[in-house]
């Protein structure tokens, strides 16, 4: 699909804590003030549904694919709310006991679910007491996802894909894609040191723009996310940034700005490999 007219886009930040219940309520108030700036296209961060005390937690609430708690407020939330509304992450089932899909969904503002994409890489990272091995509690994903939106081609990825370049070459071909989505929980670490940068190498080689959401806060369960949600352009200029704590960031998808960027510097085209 091809953009023919500006779409108005939002990331929500959040700093999700254990409780399912108070983290959808929070949620579904952060979409309705995205919408009420005139958001069209919504992204929820990474883990916006829980983020509990024990990395085995997300188990307990894994959802069968097309039922369950997580997917019906999406699906709803998507139709009251009047937007494209993609599920940051949720754990879905799978054929191990022991872990679940990190799943991102995207739904149609009739509350239709669109695209379904499974977090493909997998976070690994030691450094003094800080460890993470989500290999654990997660069953990779295999295929990479687009899905068409009001805007163009949208490519849906998570977290710890940012720092793959070749995902997105896959998915943009040759001026194909308008929108990449980054739904995070980016470490404080990690995420001082290469966030911004990532983000905006992902938009420049790409040529498009980037909206992402991010966690962004000390949380109940005693980690600290680096937040930053924010949209970048194609040219890689910063459009919005919420540095930490709850809330929004909103900005347009412009096919006439993505058109300038490609025909000034048609690097896309000129690719070989």
């Amino acid at each position: 699909m091809t953009a023919t007219a500006p779409m108005r886009v939002a990331a929500i930040q959040t700093v999700t804590g254990i409780t399912l219940d108070d983290n959808l309520a929070r949620a579904d108030a952060l979409i309705a003030e995205a919408a009420r700036g005139g958001a069209e296209l919504v992204l929820l961060p990474e883990y916006f549904c829980m983020m509990g005390r024990h990395e085995t937690d997300k188990v307990a609430i894994r959802e069968q694919d097309g039922d369950g708690p997580v997917q019906s407020f999406l699906a709803d939330a998507a139709r009251r709310h009047r937007v494209w509304l993609v599920g940051g992450t949720l754990p879905m089932w799978c054929n191990d006991d022991a872990r679940v899909y990190n799943t991102s969904l995207a739904f149609d503002p009739h509350g239709r679910r669109v695209a379904r994409y499974d977090k493909i890489h997998l976070f690994g990272f030691t450094k003094g007491t800080e460890s993470y091995d989500e290999s654990r509690t997660i069953l990779a994903g295999k295929t990479p996802v687009a899905f068409d939106a009001p805007c163009g081609r949208v490519a849906m990825s998570v977290c710890y894909d940012l720092r793959f370049p070749e995902l997105y070459r896959g998915l943009a071909g040759k001026n194909d894609v308008s929108l990449i989505l980054m739904p995070a929980a980016f470490t404080y670490t990690t995420g001082q040191a290469h966030w911004e940068i990532l983000l905006r190498a992902r938009a420049i080689e790409n040529q498009c723009y980037v909206l992402a959401a991010a966690q962004g806060g000390k949380h109940e369960n005693g980690r600290r996310t680096w937040g930053h949600s924010m949209l970048v352009d194609p040219w890689g200029e910063l459009m919005g940034v919420l540095p930490e704590g709850e809330g929004v960031v909103s900005g347009t998808v412009d096919p006439a700005r993505l058109a300038e960027v490609r025909q000034n510097l048609p690097a896309l085209r000129h690719r070989v490999l």
